[in-house]
């Protein structure tokens, strides 16, 4: 690299963009990496105090900060993705290509970032995103960066760290449960919920079927609307605690498919059940789902839907991070619920 001072470098080529700041109403690139320096550009160099500029002479072995980005780009970005339209300043932005769920290596995430000089940045491992939010970032440190840092990870890195999955359009049936709901003394506050949270994804509930706490009922219903309708996934609302009456969960143990989970490390939802027949899921959704703004099944609903069959593990791994603190001002997911 060699240095010049700025009344000197009319007619040199910048190795690098120059931005300019003006607190509270500008931040942006000046000039452009490859910009001819002109005469009428001294004074605007000058005003945001640049004296001196680099200009670059390549060397073997050695990479400038923007083509070793788009290399880190590429080792670095999977499926569900795309990149910002400009590199600048060595940093590549990346976005979600469709509404979906955020997966990222953690591991080899922390591996990268551990050498040094490079740097990559992303949103939480399994936050739910819309088609076109940014996800994540890659930086190069020096302008100049040696190669042998970018071939050193090249060569430890040998599995994508960021996707996105897919969230399909799914149908459901929502099974509703208890006598004072069945025999007409209250109005059920479940559908309206699990409706909205649902078409937020593009799915739907096709059917709700009222049953009083009947577990022989309950369990002959579940059956029959994964056999006969043929839906996606079973959501079980009412019945989830363990007063004698409320038999929700013994019904869907009653059908013989794979108990994931009665009970999960998260506030609001402690009391959730997730089973799974012929890998079709069934949800026992508690009732602070009615009246909470954000409960277990805001976790792991985004996740089914992306087709992620979730285990005890997965769940088990809410609990840092299980606690809704109920703001005011509800920013999930981009909050620490459930991260």
């Amino acid at each position: 690299m060699k240095q010049i001072r700025i009344e000197d470098s009319v007619g040199c080529i910048l190795s690098h963009d120059v931005t300019k700041i003006v607190p509270g109403e500008f931040k942006g690139r000046l000039f452009k990496k490859g910009h001819v320096i002109r005469e009428e550009d001294i004074p605007k160099l000058l005003d945001i105090g640049k004296e001196h500029i680099y200009v670059w002479e390549p060397k073997k072995g050695q990479l400038h900060e923007n083509d070793a980005a788009i290399r880190i780009k590429d080792l670095v970005l999977g499926q569900g993705c795309y990149i910002s339209e400009e590199i600048k300043e060595g940093k590549i932005d990346f976005f979600a290509n469709t509404q979906g769920i955020v997966k990222i290596n953690k591991d080899l995430l922390l591996k990268l970032n551990l050498l040094g000089e490079i740097i990559v940045s992303t949103i939480h491992n399994n936050t739910p995103v819309k088609k076109g939010e940014k996800i994540g970032a890659t930086r190069v440190i020096p302008l100049i960066i040696d190669e042998k840092k970018i071939l050193e990870a090249e060569k430890i890195i040998k599995e994508k760290i960021i996707s996105v999955e897919e969230i399909k359009p799914k149908k459901a049936v929502l099974i509703t449960t208890g006598n004072e709901v069945y025999k007409g003394r209250i109005k059920d506050a479940f559908l309206p919920v699990m409706k909205e949270k649902l078409e937020y994804y593009g799915s739907e509930i096709v059917k709700q079927i009222i049953l009083p706490d009947n577990k022989e009922m309950i369990t002959e219903n579940i059956l029959k609307a994964i056999e006969e309708d043929k839906v996606d996934m079973i959501i079980c609302t009412g019945g989830m605690s363990v007063d004698p009456d409320d038999v929700t969960p013994s019904a869907i143990k009653d059908c013989n498919g794979e108990i994931v989970t009665y009970g999960a490390p998260v506030l609001p939802g402690a009391m959730f059940l997730l089973a799974y027949y012929k890998n079709i899921p069934i949800l026992g959704v508690p009732s602070c789902a009615m009246y909470s703004k954000r409960t277990i099944f805001d976790l792991v609903l985004p996740r089914i839907l992306a087709d992620e069959k979730l285990s005890f593990e997965d769940i088990a791994r809410f609990g840092n991070g299980g606690m809704c603190l109920n703001c005011e001002i509800c920013s999930f997911p981009h909050c620490s619920f459930g991260k």
